[in-house]
């Protein structure tokens, strides 16, 4: 069993779960999630979580990304990208790169977005793509996401403009697309996406699954495409605990901590003295201003 993280080169064409599915059989895994789904269309970076890093997987999914990709002008479709139905064309005359880049700088922010209908939102277990695809009434679901930074990164030719996104997870790419060709008064779809950044991992660590062969062995990996268990960063503070705090916490026993740089409700990373995770941990209460706080293991690890 490995336990870590693997970071994937995601080719178009394939799913999320498709590259999950590949990773289990490639390596022998039984237990393999992700830190962010890519729609088929899209490519680049992928975070996989494998064996014990599964159970760390809600803490990395909540990372903000960054992507680059193409937004095609005058046309609009269905599901928002290049994959859908054309259902509107409009004339780009008028539109210039000041115009696109000013709506674009109107993105930036924190605001509500509805999920687009071709997604996999899912309402009663179905999800919206499936309903969409049935001619059903797919509910409205709104979102807060914060955009940190939109903006073009080349000219504006044949109608289409490169561009550069930083934003909160749960953010639709497609959305913001559709919403900037609405602004523009021209329509537009994402043409193009590839994800660059999620958290603090880049997608030039990563490794394409293609190059690996048929039976792969996970220590002759990239040494950048492979985070051990131990060294996961994680977003919130470490602790380092002595040999007695240890036992308490694989114990699933509170402890005690003098020195406490975390608010009551705040996550923990839990090290032993050889630098191992041991536990995530949450401060259930602070003892006035002496920095004093007990901790609950929430999650326990058995090395």
């Amino acid at each position: 069993m490995t336990d870590g993280l693997l970071l994937v080169d995601k080719t178009t064409g394939c799913t999320s779960h498709d590259v999950v599915r590949r990773v289990r059989r490639l390596f022998g895994q039984k237990k393999v999630g992700h830190c962010g789904t890519l729609d088929p269309a899209a490519t680049g970076l992928l975070v996989l979580t494998l064996g014990k890093a599964t159970r760390l997987t809600r803490f990395l999914i909540s990372a903000p990304k960054v992507y680059a990709g193409t937004i095609r002008l005058g046309v609009t479709t269905d599901t928002y990208d290049a994959s859908g139905q054309v259902i509107e064309e409009r004339s780009t005359d008028g539109v210039t790169e000041a115009g696109i880049a000013e709506a674009m700088a109107a993105a930036v922010g924190t605001s509500e977005q509805a999920a687009p209908a071709y997604s996999a939102k899912k309402v009663g277990g179905v999800k919206y793509y499936e309903l969409a695809r049935r001619g059903e009434e797919v509910p409205e679901s709104h979102k807060e996401i914060t955009v940190f930074d939109f903006q073009p990164t080349g000219p504006l030719a044949n109608d289409q403009i490169p561009f550069r996104l930083a934003c909160s997870s749960g953010t639709y790419v497609r959305s913001l697309t559709y919403d900037l060709g609405q602004k523009l008064g021209c329509g537009a779809h994402l043409a193009s996406l590839e994800r660059l950044q999620v958290g603090p991992f880049r997608l030039e660590d990563a490794v394409d699954l293609d190059s690996l062969g048929d039976e792969p062995d996970v220590d002759d990996l990239p040494e950048n495409a492979r985070i051990e268990f131990d060294r996961i960063p994680l977003p919130f503070s470490e602790v380092e605990t002595d040999a007695q705090q240890e036992r308490r916490i694989t114990h699933g026993q509170t402890v005690l901590f003098r020195e406490l740089d975390c608010a009551e409700g705040d996550w923990v990373k839990l090290v032993n003295r050889a630098e191992q995770l041991i536990a995530v941990g949450s401060v259930t209460e602070r003892i006035g201003e002496s920095g004093v706080g007990v901790v609950q293991p929430r999650i326990v690890f058995k090395n």
